[in-house]
């Protein structure tokens, strides 16, 4: 549940739209996201043995710093604190602001609490907000509170998306699935936007092979970020029943039932849709449009429903594991000191709040989702280091023991590794915008890195 909540949140609802601008095509709509499926599947399988080797809290930073040693773990978490891990809970709580708004109109018709330029305060902030606060709070309570209330939202979400799956192929009167799959190599790469930034429809060209893997890149960004945080249930290793075992398996079953519902989500989006209404959706939101057309007026509101309810049920399990990282780097003498500590129920307040604080304030900057589009390249990168420790690892210490090794080995990692390996070379070439600035965010953490082991040697 942990997995799967993670997993899913608002992605899935929006960002087959820019997706399909990109690459114009049901038949490559599908083909990235399968290609994300074996990536995510690869990657799991692979850090399962990690996970089996290290069964202690951490997870990915306790990879890193074990096999690479403790400036690449710092990197890490750094990245993580600063924007993967509480970006990622600011997209996903602005996300339930914004879906709460088409039930609560009155969200966004009110005007800003507080605007100077391009910068405004609104209400669906401080919504988002509230919502990072109670969850936060909630998690304080014990881990027993977040894990029923993980149950709950993850079991009703995926009952939900099953039923809308199912609905997308028995309402529909006028399937567009042929028509879709019929466009071949074209892009929506040269299209022209009017003054408010909305693409218009004109313009569709054939393109070439080349310019179609740079469709394939920037339409990856959209899927790898609906597929993140599956690695959260390794952050909470410390406080789970045989770890050895069950990180592995939920990893796993996790991943590739997820994926298995995002190609199926996506089927009825193009079994419901034509090209344009999938790629021009209001505002993104594909979900919606689809919905829209299955369910007719009532379409909104049963969208709008199970997107809060997912993404409430997504931010639950993003903020349950990412502050057992901050605690296990306070514990290493790599993050504030106060993180360390439990409270009386047995979980990491101070690290809980910290991370909520944090994310709160990047609600209120509005940047959070620039950000996580520039990150894409970064949080790939540091799956790859980790996919890649497996192999190191099996090279450098052979004799230790294994609770669990690789599926497949070596052909899983080197899958991984091969697919990370293409989608980052063509996100250098083809969206250096998502590329150089996350790379950079996570580079300043060098000097802080430095800074923090300066004071460690002083105290020693």
């Amino acid at each position: 549940m942990l997995v799967m909540g993670s997993m899913i949140g608002s992605g899935i609802f929006i960002v087959t739209a820019d997706m399909m601008r990109n690459l114009g095509s049901g038949f490559w709509l599908i083909i990235v996201w399968v290609i994300t499926g074996i990536m995510t599947v690869a990657a799991a399988i692979s850090y399962g043995e990690l996970s089996a080797l290290f069964p202690k809290a951490g997870g990915q930073y306790t990879y890193l710093k074990e096999i690479f040693g403790k400036r690449m773990g710092f990197l890490y978490g750094w990245g993580l604190f600063t924007v993967i891990q509480t970006g990622t809970i600011a997209a996903v709580a602005v996300a339930f602001g914004k879906f709460t708004a088409y039930l609560v109109p009155a969200l966004n018709d009110a005007a800003p609490i507080f605007q100077s330029g391009e910068f405004k305060i609104t209400w669906i902030q401080m919504l988002a907000i509230a919502i990072i606060l109670l969850l936060t709070y909630i998690n304080t309570r014990g881990v027993e509170s977040g894990k029923l209330l993980q149950n709950i939202f993850t079991g009703s979400k995926i009952i939900a998306l099953v039923g809308l799956i199912a609905a997308g192929f028995i309402l529909v009167d006028i399937s567009h699935l042929a028509e879709n799959f019929s466009f071949g190599y074209e892009s929506f790469s040269n299209l022209t936007t009017d003054r408010f930034g909305n693409f218009l429809k004109e313009g569709w060209e054939p393109i070439g092979g080349m310019t179609l893997l740079g469709g394939i890149a920037a339409a990856m960004v959209g899927s790898v970020f609906s597929s993140i945080a599956w690695e959260s249930v390794t952050f909470v290793s410390g406080e789970i029943e045989n770890p050895k075992k069950n990180v592995v398996r939920s990893m796993i079953y996790g991943t590739t039932a997820v994926m298995i519902l995002y190609i199926a989500v996506n089927y009825v989006y193009l079994n419901a849709l034509d090209r344009d209404s999938i790629a021009f959706a209001e505002n993104d939101r594909v979900a919606v449009a689809a919905s829209h057309f299955i369910f007719g007026s009532a379409g909104t509101a049963i969208i709008a429903v199970l997107v809060m309810v997912s993404t409430f049920g997504c931010n639950n399990g993003l903020i349950l594991a990412g502050a057992r990282v901050f605690q296990t780097m306070a514990k290493d003498g790599m993050f504030f000191r106060q993180a360390e500590k439990n409270n009386k129920n047995a979980v990491p307040e101070n690290a809980l709040w910290m991370q909520g604080i944090w994310a709160s304030i990047l609600c209120l900057s509005g940047q959070y989702g620039n950000l996580l589009d520039m990150i894409s390249f970064v949080i790939v990168l540091f799956y790859m280091i980790t996919v890649f420790g497996v192999i190191y690892l099996r090279f450098k210490k052979p004799e230790l023991e294994r609770p669990y090794k690789t599926w497949l080995y070596p052909v899983t990692p080197v899958i991984y590794l091969l697919i990370g390996t293409g989608f980052c070379i063509l996100l250098l070439i083809y969206k250096q915008q998502y590329t150089w600035p996350g790379f950079l965010m996570v580079l300043l953490g060098l000097p802080v890195y430095y800074f923090i082991n300066r004071k460690n040697k002083v105290q020693e």
